[in-house]
């Protein structure tokens, strides 16, 4: 799906749990997310920790769209 929306002229991030199959797939702009049963968090944390977790994964996203690349990159 990434790759077919990019092909449109549209940048797309994959945030992944698992970077290696997302290269596989063929993302370009891969982003590393927690962990397989929650990617965008931590049960364990506070609210206010997972809200900085989602926030510090939202603003690197945000700067791997900015970010003109060439190959696939892991940010």
């Amino acid at each position: 799906m990434v790759k077919e929306i990019e092909r449109t002229g549209i940048p797309v991030v994959h945030i992944c749990t698992i970077v290696p199959i997302s290269q596989t797939v063929g993302a370009n702009r891969i982003v590393p997310a927690v962990a397989i049963p929650y990617p965008l968090g931590d049960p364990a944390k506070t609210p206010a920790e997972e809200k900085e977790i989602r926030r510090a994964i939202l603003e690197k996203s945000l700067k791997a769209l900015e970010t003109p690349i060439t190959e696939q990159t892991v940010f």
